[in-house]
């Protein structure tokens, strides 16, 4: 559920990369598009994925879908929240929830799944072209919570930004998925708004904070494909990151592949059709000065089916500064920067760690 995808060297992201990173690749790697006919008859899949051979490098820990260690993850009621004590336990021990009874209309996720799906089963080359300068950004490959791209994460997706939903372009482009996307993420900010308020009444957090911490307008909704993987055992859906947000909603197909890691052991979660899952980013764990822990996940990769999930990803006001007793204060917009900072020097998230009174030696 990684919020940090941004348009890299294997995201394409405008008609100019388009030219060059495919040259590049075709360089790179002359038996990719020589072997085609060889390869996975799906021409909507990147092409990269078609053909995994010496050009992409599996992941350094291998890993596959398996009958356990699964994790119950607690069922919460969104309507009665306020009395429940399982909502603070498990947001402090495992940083994730279950939220049943929240309000969303299973029309409009089902609708919104299908032309998901259909937008992602175009031809890779159409959804580049198309995709390019539009509303709705088309991206595929590795996260930017690391540049460290030997190893290539078995993923494709949409990213709208909420605040562009709104924009004339998206309505032309996009008609009845924008509809469904702009009604999807008002039932997001909502849930969002109602887990927040209610958490901050734990941390005590004054009016201002609990208004500015958290802002609805300045949210991201994503869609995930995972397309099938001829050999799981050696790639990841989505490598392991914790998410830069303050809370992080997710619905999920029934196919399954998220895993949560709690005390050093990755644990599976299990779908539950009809429900959503809540993960809090690294902006709450600073906001509750570590009392509740952003929660570290990855996604398996599958070769049996393909796995779509919807990301919804809300932040603090851009401008609002968050104090904490343990981490230096800072914005958004400056932890967004000092995150990018350090993939360019480094090649991965560092993260909170930058931002701590007292900083770790992270040589």
């Amino acid at each position: 559920m990684s919020c940090l995808i941004l348009p890299l060297s294997l995201s394409l992201s405008s008609k100019s990369h388009q030219h060059s990173q495919l040259t590049t690749n075709q360089c790179l790697c002359p038996s990719l598009f020589q072997s085609m006919d060889q390869a996975t008859e799906n021409p909507s899949y990147p092409p990269l994925f078609l053909t995994p051979g010496s050009h992409l490098h599996p992941t350094p820990q291998p890993t596959t879908f398996q009958p356990g260690p699964t994790i119950q993850v607690p069922l919460l009621d969104l309507q009665r929240l306020d009395t429940d004590v399982h909502l603070f336990q498990s947001c402090q021990k495992l940083g994730l929830i279950r939220l049943t009874n929240h309000g969303v209309p299973p029309g409009l996720s089902d609708r919104l799944f299908g032309f998901a799906r259909e937008i992602l089963s175009r031809p890779f080359e159409r959804k580049v072209a198309e995709l390019a300068d539009a509303a709705v950004k088309y991206f595929w490959g590795t996260p930017a919570v690391s540049l460290n791209s030997k190893e290539v994460n078995w993923l494709e997706g949409l990213h709208v930004s909420v605040s562009g939903l709104s924009s004339p372009a998206s309505e032309s482009e996009f008609g009845e998925f924008r509809n469904l996307a702009i009604e999807y993420c008002e039932h997001m900010a909502r849930i969002s708004r109602t887990l927040f308020n209610t958490l901050a009444i734990d941390l005590n957090l004054d009016e201002e904070q609990t208004t500015t911490y958290l802002s609805e307008s300045n949210g991201m909704f994503r869609v995930y494909r995972y397309p099938i993987c001829p050999n799981p055992s050696s790639y990841l859906g989505m490598e392991a990151h914790t998410d830069s947000s303050v809370l992080t909603i997710l619905n999920e197909d029934d196919v399954g592949g998220l895993q949560v890691l709690s005390e050093h052991t990755w644990f599976n979660v299990v779908p539950v059709p009809g429900t959503l899952i809540v993960n809090l980013g690294d902006l709450f764990q600073v906001i509750s000065d570590d009392r509740y822990n952003s929660v570290k996940h990855r996604v398996l990769a599958s070769s049996v089916t393909e796995r779509i999930s919807l990301g919804y990803f809300v932040f603090p006001q851009e401008d609002s500064v968050l104090r904490s007793s343990i981490y230096n204060p800072f914005t958004l917009k400056e932890f967004r920067a000092q995150v990018q900072e350090d993939i360019m020097k480094t090649g991965s998230k560092v993260g909170l760690k930058q931002f701590r009174k007292e900083k770790p030696n992270l040589n």
